[in-house]
């Protein structure tokens, strides 16, 4: 008899208002009923999704790429889902692998210090850490309760890693994680931010957006104005950004993007305008405010009032992750590959030529 080893997953109903209340914790038997494991909801490539976009096994795929980040101004190392780390130190013109160490290929996140230290989080096998430049990993997973690592962020010397069981933090080189504080026993965390006054803002799976300050024991859930368009609680938190004015923007699952100028206190809704409420991530700068979402790159530049498709020469229109780097460039991680603008977003490039292989299935049987 096969046997099924899994990992622990999470099914979101959002979509459907009996279910919208609540997050749920599914045994594997249920999860296989969605598609695949690890997936939020099991969604094609190409097509709109809150998942991640799964390799099965069979001819060479360029894969889904779930993280990006910039060392310098040429370094990019690009995270996908089943082929493991790929970097380039051409901006994207060529990729080699560098997953000598790692032993998850499933990577959920990405981050790089000043000193161009790499971590990468991954589906069900911790954090990873590079300071060789890729050319090796070595795990650091000591403290951590859970292995799922959705969401990395370094601010001034510490790592944050958003994990299957709440925010912890480790400082740059050590060697044990710490959890922030209680309150977010077997919640996913999908997204941090950090106040100039070193608050804590997490975005969550089931417990919508919380706020731990320096001062406080616990963290605090802030809803005032976090709801969606029937008046309930938007409970999944996808994307956290935050401006040098310390003005939060809050991407949601499926009820587009939010904004709070008091320290999320209160909340309004910036993305009536959009075309697609599923929001991947959020970039600021200068020159606008842009959201990655499963219909593309959209970009505003009155705070949410209108919205202007930035999708010329994107092929790939499910885009799962987007960053700056320096000045007027973004890279950003779709379900087929990778894409580069030079323009701030006005025309896009393709960057996959080397991003392939052949993926495991995060499920085995036995």
């Amino acid at each position: 008899m096969q046997r099924l080893i899994v990992n622990r997953t999470h099914l979101f109903w959002q979509r459907r208002r009996a279910f919208r209340r609540h997050a749920f914790t599914v045994p594997a038997c249920v999860v296989l009923l969605a598609g695949l494991l690890g997936m939020a909801i099991a969604e094609n490539p190409g097509v709109s999704g809150r998942g991640y976009v799964v390799n099965t096994p069979g001819p060479v795929m360029t894969p889904s790429i779930q993280a990006l980040t910039t060392v310098g101004p040429n370094t990019v190392y690009a995270g996908s889902f089943g082929l493991g780390i790929f970097r380039s130190d051409d901006r994207g013109q060529s990729w080699s692998l560098s997953n000598t160490g790692l032993t998850d290929p499933f990577v959920l996140s990405l981050a790089a210090s000043a000193d161009g230290t790499v971590y990468a989080g991954t589906f069900r096998g911790g954090v990873f850490r590079t300071r060789s430049g890729g050319k090796s990993w070595e795990t650091i997973n000591a403290g951590l309760k859970r292995l799922e690592i959705k969401a990395l962020l370094i601010n001034h010397g510490t790592i944050y890693a958003g994990t299957g069981d709440g925010l912890y933090r480790l400082a740059e080189g050590g060697a044990e994680w710490n959890v922030v504080t209680k309150g977010l026993d077997d919640v996913l965390v999908h997204s941090i931010a950090v106040a100039s006054d070193h608050t804590l803002y997490v975005g969550t799976s089931g417990k919508g957006l919380l706020r731990h300050t320096p001062a406080s024991t616990e963290w605090q859930r802030v809803t005032h104005g976090l709801v969606d368009h029937e008046g309930l609680r938007e409970n999944f938190i996808r994307a956290l950004a935050m401006d040098k004015n310390q003005t939060i923007y809050a991407g949601t699952f499926d009820g587009g993007v939010f904004q709070s100028g008091d320290g999320g206190v209160h909340w309004r809704p910036i993305s009536r305008a959009l075309p697609n409420d599923s929001i991947r991530s959020i970039v600021l700068n200068e020159r606008g405010l842009y959201v990655a979402t499963g219909r593309g790159v959209f970009k505003s530049v009155n705070q949410g009032g209108q919205w202007t498709a930035l999708n010329k020469g994107l092929t790939e229109l499910s885009v799962q992750v987007l960053i700056s780097a320096q000045e007027g460039v973004l890279y950003a991680g779709t379900s087929a590959g990778a894409f580069r603008s030079d323009d701030d977003g006005t025309n896009w490039i393709g960057i996959s030529d080397g991003l392939a292989g052949v993926s495991e299935p995060p499920i085995k049987l036995r």
